[in-house]
């Protein structure tokens, strides 16, 4: 059962100047291993985030280091959530999180859509 849907859709050069601008914010955003992607794959991340979180409703307090995307070439990207965000999925029964990333002419998007069994 589909329990919410999120998209978001990010100006690439306008989200990399801003993370340049404040350089705290690429930590804050990001794990680790998604700190070193170029840009429009980090932008696409971002979206991705935003839309796990509205997907889930938009809850306050959770924090952007919880949900992370990984890809593997030629397979689909994979939400993994822990604390906070994961928390808020397990509120809703949210068992699974289905994602779609894509980015060109300057423009990351990312939908998302929150599943229950």
């Amino acid at each position: 059962m589909i329990v919410g849907v999120g998209i978001d859709v990010v100006d690439v050069a306008r989200f990399m100047a801003t993370v340049e601008r404040v350089p705290a914010l690429r930590v804050r955003l990001f794990t680790p291993e998604e700190r070193e992607l170029p840009p429009a794959s980090l932008a696409a991340r971002f979206a991705a985030k935003e839309a796990i979180a509205k997907s889930l409703g938009a809850p306050a307090g959770m924090s952007w280091q919880d949900a992370t995307v990984r890809r593997v070439l030629g397979e689909q990207p994979v939400v993994e959530v822990t604390g906070t965000v994961a928390a808020a999925a397990g509120r809703l029964g949210v068992t699974r999180f289905h994602l779609s990333l894509s980015h060109d002419a300057g423009i990351a998007s990312a939908m998302v859509v929150a599943e229950s069994d």
